[in-house]
């Protein structure tokens, strides 16, 4: 291939791969994540609780014997590719370029979060249905507030830049309208990556942000409180692009794919709320 088509692929791949961690996905920096698999599957280890206790003067030290369950999460390949004219890239046209390069990383990006979303969706524990219109000004503190509260009391603690709680749009629009949300004396965003979540609060020990992605069936929309522990993410082929010359095309087809899953670690860590949306 000319030079130009060297310059062409090697700009590409990068574009892709930046792009893809600037805003390809939401959700995996918010979970645990083991890349550089080997294989079909990997397993993440969940531990149980421990149990402190007191021992005799030149006794043995007492054992815990703190219970490890692996959780198995199996990887599958995806793709997302177009063709790129040849004469197109003889013109330079990086604007036409820098389009398709979104939209391959957006594509792959969408589908981590749909096998993070996929994830979640498997947790066990769920807060009563509540009603968008019901999360009022009032009301809509003392709800939110429950939620973590729920998760304390299971030990689940709100450990700085460990939880989250992912909404749809329209309640994190609702949630706009509580004073203790919205006002800037009682949320903050100093945390290190915060930004990249978008619109993102620091509030009541978690890092709140909204997702267009969420589960959503009759109305009825599945939103989570997290702990980043109870959900891991197995990366096996990082973002990765291909690009081959399609003589009947007169054009490159390029190829972008990755070999990635999610799992659910721990239902505990994990608090489902449903909420009734506006039709």
């Amino acid at each position: 291939m000319s030079s130009i088509d060297s310059a062409f692929i090697k700009q590409y791949e990068k574009d892709v791969h930046v792009a893809y961690q600037r805003m390809g996905s939401l959700l995996r920096n918010t979970v645990r994540v083991k890349t550089g698999i080997v294989g079909e599957s990997t397993t993440f280890q969940k531990v149980g609780t421990g149990t402190a206790a007191q021992k005799t003067r030149n006794g043995k030290v007492p054992v815990m014997n703190i219970d490890h369950t692996p959780v198995e999460c199996t990887l599958a390949d995806y793709y997302a590719g177009d063709y790129v004219d040849k004469l197109d890239e003889l013109k330079k046209n990086y604007e036409e370029q820098g389009v398709l390069v979104q939209a391959g990383a957006s594509a792959l990006g969408r589908k981590t979060d749909e096998l993070i979303i996929a994830a979640l969706d498997g947790a066990t524990t769920y807060q009563d249905t509540a009603n968008l219109s019901a999360l009022t000004a009032a009301a809509g503190g003392a709800y939110f507030s429950d939620l973590v509260t729920t998760m304390g009391a299971r030990d689940v603690r709100p450990m700085r830049g460990n939880m989250f709680g992912v909404v749809s749009w329209q309640v994190w629009n609702k949630m706009l309208g509580i004073e203790e949300f919205k006002n800037s004396r009682y949320v903050g965003d100093d945390l290190p990556w915060v930004k990249e979540l978008g619109e993102a609060r620091y509030w009541l020990g978690a890092i709140w942000f909204p997702h267009s992605g969420l589960t959503i069936s009759s109305n009825v929309r599945k939103c989570f409180v997290y702990d980043r522990r109870a959900i891991g993410h197995a990366v096996g082929a990082d973002v990765t692009t291909d690009i081959t010359w399609q003589g009947d095309y007169a054009a490159h087809f390029v190829n972008n794919m990755m070999s990635q899953g999610s799992c659910l670690i721990d239902t505990i860590g994990v608090q489902q709320f449903l909420v009734t949306e506006n039709a």
